[in-house]
């Protein structure tokens, strides 16, 4: 199975090694590491650290996502994250753009991103045509609710048959749309409008979810459940949870992981290949 981004084709099969999507965010405010990677030179150094370290994709995000987080207008998101964008891939990366407005997704991609990762899943009007316009890979991600409320009262009767079955519908849409399913990985959207139960569940889940027959993502990197199930309030302090959760997804299929901290997760998934768990 290979996933088709642009000029770029990732082996997500079952024997091939999990790939890497390191963050590269360039916000104030991002629940993690806001404000660390503001400015061109300083996300571009952050990005190549990423890439010596293993990251065979960079996901670039100008817009926190994080619980409660303001909306961020065109123009600022443009600013922050178009000549990153453009820069990284002018220097033969595979970049993703982490965006939910399709005014930025359709300009990215023409600045050189490969891939379009929504947390939205691509439910914004002309977000599809955006897409489907050019030959991206697409990352579709489950989130019940809106950034700013998402954590008020998150419920579900069954969250991992529902957040399977909105997925496959948004991925069904897309197919329709003329996104090929080659283009195409889901991400169940752990914290994303979800209780700390929810994120278990689902990812004790996952191969359910796998077995819909679309590549899963799994972002678990940093993530305020790790923080309450370790007692680790600083998120930066929650590496060692990161890897373990995001072990625990790749154990039950997922075949790309979104992390903060490549270097070890990429040890840890060398170990995990070598040792045949």
């Amino acid at each position: 199975m290979v996933w088709s981004a642009g000029r770029f084709g990732f082996d997500l099969g079952p024997a091939a090694p999990v790939v890497v999507m390191g963050i590269v965010n360039v916000t104030p405010d991002s629940f993690s590491d806001g404000g660390q990677h503001i400015g061109l030179e300083s996300a571009l150094n952050h990005a190549e650290r990423l890439i010596s370290e293993g990251a065979a994709i960079l996901d670039v995000g100008g817009e926190s996502t994080r619980p409660g987080a303001p909306e961020v207008s065109v123009k600022e998101e443009r600013a922050r994250v178009l000549p990153v964008v453009a820069a990284l891939a002018k220097r033969g990366y595979c970049v993703s753009i982490d965006t939910r407005k399709p005014e930025i997704m359709a300009e990215a991609i023409v600045a050189g991103a490969s891939i379009v990762n929504d947390v939205m899943a691509l439910t914004a009007p002309g977000a599809l045509a955006a897409c489907a316009a050019s030959d991206v890979g697409v990352v579709l991600m489950h989130m019940q609710g809106q950034p700013r409320s998402m954590q008020a009262a998150p419920h579900y009767e069954d969250v991992v048959r529902e957040v399977g079955d909105y997925l496959v519908d948004r991925a069904q849409a897309c197919e329709a749309a003329g996104i090929a399913a080659r283009r195409i990985v889901v991400d169940p959207g752990f914290g994303f409008g979800k209780t700390v139960a929810h994120n278990l569940t689902l990812t004790r889940g996952l191969g359910a979810l796998v077995a819909r027959g679309y590549p899963v993502l799994a972002g678990w990197s940093r993530k305020r459940t790790l923080g309450d199930l370790t007692g680790r309030s600083v998120a930066s302090e929650r590496v060692s949870a990161s890897v373990a959760a995001a072990l625990a997804c790749v154990a039950r299929g997922a075949r790309i992981v979104r992390v903060h901290d490549v270097a070890a997760t990429v040890d840890a998934l060398k170990v995990w290949r070598v040792m045949g768990v």
